[in-house]
């Protein structure tokens, strides 16, 4: 896997991509592109704050997210952050975070590239990761979705040190076989995982499965939760 190609725009700035080379074998800036034909781009119903669509890239198919501000931040700028250095780019985080799961064998989808577009002391960003066809999201499939694997899922995520700024029900996907599949690391981070900081990423799915399902939503988590606890006790935390 190739690490990293620069491209030099001057109409766009300094721009950087990082991508699969078995996956995109001649890599293109159009790729992040919706409205290149060859990517016959339809976007994404739910979620995806209007940026992001199903693509092909190459052989596979694929999401292309394009990074977007939510919040009172959008009001500032919908889809520009503050460059502090390509270390701290988002999507290269996230293809990063992404590909040590990957290759770790945990249930994420596979990255196939990421960019930046400097502008300055600002910069826009995109990601391509692979598409889990068939799945539904925690939110939709809690009457049937196995409360311990879900924790088995979670635990080996914090075991390979990764801490999910986002862990809600939606972030979280069952495929038709009832297999879990972990999404959306954007702003993922690798701390010093305690078993607070671990608590704490399980609260925000707690939070999450409460206001998406009430006191179905608590009753589950709690399931879910001393399934956590129980593995954590086998480690010997």
């Amino acid at each position: 896997m190739r690490e990293l190609l620069a491209v030099k725009d001057w109409s766009e700035g300094a721009t950087a991509m990082r991508y699969d080379a078995k996956v995109v074998a001649q890599p293109d800036l159009r790729l992040f592109d919706a409205a290149w034909p060859p990517l016959e781009a339809e976007p994404v119903s739910e979620g995806g704050r209007k940026s992001a669509w199903y693509v092909r890239c190459g052989q596979n198919d694929a999401v292309l997210r394009h990074y977007r501000r939510g919040g009172w931040a959008a009001r500032i700028s919908v889809d520009r952050y503050i460059w502090t250095g390509a270390d701290n780019v988002r999507s290269l985080n996230e293809f990063d975070v992404l590909r040590s799961l990957y290759e770790a064998g945990l249930p994420v989808p596979r990255p196939y590239a990421a960019v930046y577009w400097r502008h300055g002391f600002t910069y826009r960003a995109a990601l391509i990761v692979e598409r889990i066809p068939d799945v539904s999201t925690l939110a939709s499939a809690l009457n049937v979705a196995d409360s311990e694997q879900v924790a088995r899922c979670i635990f080996a995520m914090h075991e390979q040190g990764v801490w999910h700024a986002d862990l809600n029900a939606y972030n979280i996907l069952l495929d038709k076989e009832g297999r879990v599949w972990l999404i959306d690391f954007d702003k993922a981070r690798r701390p010093v995982l305690s078993l607070e900081r671990r608590s704490a990423n399980l609260l925000r799915l707690r939070r999450s499965l409460i206001k998406v399902a009430g006191a179905h939503g608590l009753t589950w988590w709690d399931d879910l939760s001393r399934s956590y606890m129980q593995l954590t006790r086998a480690v010997g935390m």
